[in-house]
């Protein structure tokens, strides 16, 4: 994965300049979508089809994508098809959003709780987190039943994590040592 990365991590940045240059809004649609397109196993296979002309994929990823297409973006999705870097499409994504989110001061916040959280918990939670973290974040939130209670928050490569399995897997640690 880390080669992805490394590899993904220069055309994210190109394509954030030009997002920066241009509409910042429009271009997270784009790169999402094309995230999102990119990620399907049903692409993946196409695009490594031999058979498969580098036209032929770029206008069938164009036409996959509902937010208006500029040129930057065709000729974009046209460079990465004709280096055979399709597959980079999620991971750019990712990196993507990780400058989107720098340059505005956030980040975002992945809240794994045992019980579904209203929007009000979720609210006051994100306001004592962005205090910890000192940034605005995006929270997005998944029911994790195996926590049994508490919340297991991950921010970037930070965890916090409050849950009773963690607990429970604390004092094991300590008891058998």
């Amino acid at each position: 994965m880390a080669e992805l990365a490394t590899v993904a991590r220069p055309y994210a940045e190109a394509l954030f300049r030009v997002a920066q240059n241009g509409d910042m809004a429009a271009w997270s649609a784009i790169v999402g979508e094309l995230a999102q397109i990119g990620a399907n196993p049903d692409l993946q296979a196409f695009a490594g089809n031999p058979h498969v002309t580098q036209d032929q994929l770029v206008d069938t990823i164009a036409s996959l994508v509902k937010s208006p297409l500029n040129l930057e973006a065709k000729n974009f999705i046209a460079m990465l098809a004709e280096n055979g870097r399709i597959a980079l499409l999620p991971e750019i994504g990712v990196q993507f959003t990780v400058l989107k989110n720098a340059l505005a001061g956030a980040a975002d916040a992945t809240i794994h709780s045992a019980f579904d959280l209203s929007a009000d918990q979720v609210n006051q939670l994100v306001a004592s987190l962005e205090k910890k973290f000192g940034r605005k974040l995006n929270p997005t939130v998944a029911v994790d039943p195996s926590l049994i209670g508490g919340v297991r928050v991950v921010v970037g490569d930070e965890v916090l994590d409050t849950s009773v399995r963690a607990k429970l897997q604390q004092m094991h640690a300590a008891l058998v040592a």
